[in-house]
């Protein structure tokens, strides 16, 4: 890792070469156990300074215009592209990632800030009649202020960027607290933004906040000074940042858990089905929110459908994920392993039959086969998303019995069909169709462009992020009448004389 730190410029960095006020964090790799290196820890103190710093460059940040605004987060997005193997080889070491994963999602962070470039030329309001003679009703966006952004160690880049960049074209700074399994990557990340709008003259617009919890995590989402807080977790963290921002009548923004469906039709392609299933199955070891956690089959094709899935999860290597030729790597964690192993035991218990996988890998590493579990109805534990590589296979007669069993779950982020018929693709698509945020036919539930906007219903959240319009997310709202008159008009024809 040093040679890799040293080409991003960051060995002989403040946070990596001193104590921090609440101690150190030791970042280590989880494909193979071992110490990569430590980062300081910042306390309530240094996160007031990174606010008040936050707060005071807003001031003049909400006054540049946004075309300009746009050009530093293109220099961003530059500078991240010059460096995404480098970034992606951090990503590699710190979470596991293979490789073409890590570069895929720092080039994410260079696509959102394309998209937003081109945003700053067209962020606008509408103009309205106006009932009274004289007058007109305009619609203006403005910026809301520091936005804290909460990020999951899966996507130590891209969430990031997702907010950040969208942010910044909006007028808001930032205020990044990542979570602790990806600190490596946080700190090479916002050095390079921080350094980029400094030399354009708006330092401050990018805060970086690294510590616990307890110490920064609860005092960020108190924080009155923040409008907005974007927090990517689990279901149970955003039950606790919602309640609290709410407290304050502040703002969430919140992307949580997903415990995603495949249907898979009896004319489906089932070639095409099994690819996208299994990657979207074991992709980043099955640690994404978009991971396709539940495969609901007819009954007609299912044992077809099984025996290709289970070929492949055979042929899946697994290792370091800097290895050639591996396609899985670890999980982030021992403790990630632990509740893997549980959940497949738990499956058992409820009457699953494990086809493949489910085991940990001895060694060096946080290593586990990834697992299907069949069964002939769905299981209790199947409603709650594992976050590793867990998949479950169950039978289905109709289409409405497998929307039903898609949407029983408390999650809604992302759903797919697999499908050759018109009537269940737009079946699957229509108002009564998946209840989640996202839904795609022919296409795994993993893997979203920059385009769309990013998001699930229910217990995922009701967030979005990226493209369409979750900018206004980041911006208030602002209605204006202007009158040209010379006289006091009322609507509703009210007169007051």
């Amino acid at each position: 890792m040093e040679p890799v730190l040293k080409k991003l410029g960051l060995s002989d960095h403040a946070r990596l070469g001193r104590d921090g006020p609440s101690g150190r964090h030791t970042a280590v790799n989880p494909s193979t156990g071992e110490a990569i290196a430590s980062f300081a820890l910042d306390d309530a103190a240094a996160y007031d300074a990174a606010v008040e710093r936050s707060a005071e460059a807003f001031k003049k940040w909400r006054e540049t215009p946004a075309p300009e605004r746009g050009q530093v987060v293109r220099a961003i997005g530059e500078e991240m592209r010059s460096k995404l193997d480098l970034l992606g080889e951090v990503i590699s070491v710190e979470v596991g990632k293979i490789p073409a994963e890590g570069r895929g999602e720092v080039q994410e962070t260079v696509d959102i800030a394309e998209y937003a470039v081109g945003l700053s030329r067209m962020i606008g309001g509408r103009t309205l009649p106006s009932e009274r003679p004289k007058h007109r009703l305009m619609e203006s966006w403005h910026p809301l202020g520091p936005v804290g952004v909460i990020t999951a160690f899966n996507f130590p880049n891209a969430v990031w960027g997702w907010n950040a960049m969208v942010a910044a074209v909006c007028g808001d700074t930032v205020i990044w607290k990542p979570s602790l399994a990806a600190g490596l990557t946080a700190i090479a990340t916002h050095d390079i933004a921080e350094r980029i709008a400094g030399e354009m003259g708006h330092a401050g617009v990018f805060e970086l906040i690294i510590g616990t919890d307890d110490e920064i995590g609860e005092r960020l989402i108190a924080d009155r000074r923040l409008p907005l807080v974007s927090a990517t977790g689990s279901c149970r963290m955003g039950r606790r940042v919602g309640a609290v921002v709410a407290g304050r009548l502040g703002r969430c923004l919140l992307e949580l858990g997903g415990n995603n469906a495949a249907i898979v039709e009896p004319d489906a392609d089932l070639d095409l089905a099994a690819k996208n299933i299994v990657f979207g199955a074991v992709g980043t070891a099955g640690q994404r929110c978009t991971s396709t956690r539940r495969v609901l089959a007819h009954e007609s094709i299912i044992d077809e459908l099984a025996e290709r899935m289970v070929r492949a999860y055979r042929s899946i290597s697994i290792g370091d994920a800097r290895a050639p030729g591996v396609l899985v790597g670890p999980l982030i964690s021992p403790a990630a392993v632990d509740t893997f192993l549980s959940a497949v035991e738990t499956a058992r218990s409820q009457g699953g039959d494990v086809l493949v996988g489910g085991e940990k890998i001895e060694g060096a590493g946080n290593f586990v086969r990834p697992a299907i579990v069949r069964s002939s109805r769905p299981l209790e534990v199947s409603s709650e998303e594992t976050f590793g590589p867990l998949t479950y296979l169950v039978p289905y007669a109709t289409l409405d019995e497998a929307l039903a069993t898609q949407n029983s779950v408390t999650q809604g982020l992302s759903s797919a069909i697999f499908t050759s018929g018109l009537e269940a693709s737009e079946r699957f698509v229509s108002a009564s169709g998946s209840d989640c945020g996202i839904a795609n036919v022919n296409a795994g539930t993993s893997g979203a462009e920059i385009g769309g906007a990013f998001g699930g219903e229910k217990d995922t959240g009701g967030g979005r992020e990226a493209g369409s319009d979750s900018w206004k997310a980041y911006m208030r709202r602002q209605t204006s009448t202007i009158s040209h008159s010379s006289d006091m008009e009322l609507a509703q024809g009210i007169r007051f004389e």
